[in-house]
């Protein structure tokens, strides 16, 4: 009975997710008819803005020249190198502050008034340091990834009910065990959350990086195609990031559901479905 309940539910919602997509294409396919006509009928200067069926020409023909995915592939590696090595150093470090409070007290301020000076504006002492090539943009990236999936971290860990930590030292866990078996899932979701953060923040490293010095990616092309006015351009590159960026969030909805199985279902969706009946 409880199985043909949750399948009613599941065929429920996905019937439900269907429907928000559906409504969601709609109404962008709107908003780009919208855009288009106005262009056309003079309303809007196509000299600021472009238009959808320019912009998808442009993209044709970025593809065609084998320009797309040299330029993707450079920013695309620099932002998840320093998405990768960034979200590494913030969990151990959180996970490390959290475990001895000394060096949290110590050091956990220092890394907060780094954290409070805009990173975009140090941009070009990064790349002074490292040069114009990939190193001074996957330190750009990364840094920016760091202090996301690190404040999570750190935070999770400090919010985390120590009657949880209680019952497993009475159990008989060891230091290490307490880590990898209570503290580590408990803050699975918030360092999951960070690392959701880190990925808008490791482009927008990568390509403001590209703008101070680069000779390819993203961030390079923007530059070049508004210095020459070709907006049809730079809005090809902002599509191709927009849907970078969709197409990683699904990635991580995808293995958030993976890793958070065990979540118990919250009090709050369970009456959002007796809503829903």
């Amino acid at each position: 009975m409880r199985q043909q309940t949750r399948a009613a539910r599941r065929s429920k919602y996905g019937r439900q997710n269907l429907a928000a997509l559906g409504i969601r294409v709609v109404i962008i396919a709107l908003l780009l008819l919208l855009w288009e006509w106005m262009v056309r009928s003079g309303r809007l200067s196509s000299f600021y803005t472009s238009y959808p069926s320019e912009i998808l020409g442009d993209l044709w023909d970025f593809y065609a020249s084998g320009q797309l995915a040299k330029h993707a592939s450079i920013t695309l590696q620099e932002a998840f190198t320093g998405l990768f090595y960034g979200s590494i150093i913030g969990v151990a470090v959180g996970v490390l502050f959290g475990q001895f409070r000394l060096l949290c007290r110590i050091f956990k301020p220092i890394v907060a008034a780094i954290y409070g000076i805009p990173q975009l504006t140090l941009a070009p002492v990064y790349i002074l340091w490292f040069g114009i090539g990939m190193q001074s943009k996957i330190f750009l990236a990364g840094l920016m990834a760091f202090f996301n999936v690190f404040f999570s971290t750190i935070g999770a860990i400090e919010d985390m009910e120590p009657k949880l930590i209680e019952s497993a030292n009475l159990l008989g866990a060891g230091k290490f065990q307490t880590l990898w078996r209570v503290v580590l899932p408990t803050c699975t979701p918030w360092i999951l959350t960070g690392i959701r953060t880190a990925v808008g923040s490791s482009l927008i490293g990568a390509i403001v990086g590209e703008y101070m010095g680069a000779s390819a990616g993203f961030g390079w092309m923007v530059a070049y195609a508004t210095s020459y006015f070709n907006m049809k351009r730079v809005m090809s590159c902002i599509l191709i990031l927009l849907i970078i960026g969709v197409a990683l969030n699904f990635v991580l909805d995808k293995i958030e559901g993976l890793l958070l199985k065990w979540r118990p279902e919250s009090a709050l969706s369970r009456n959002n479905q007796n809503l829903a009946k």
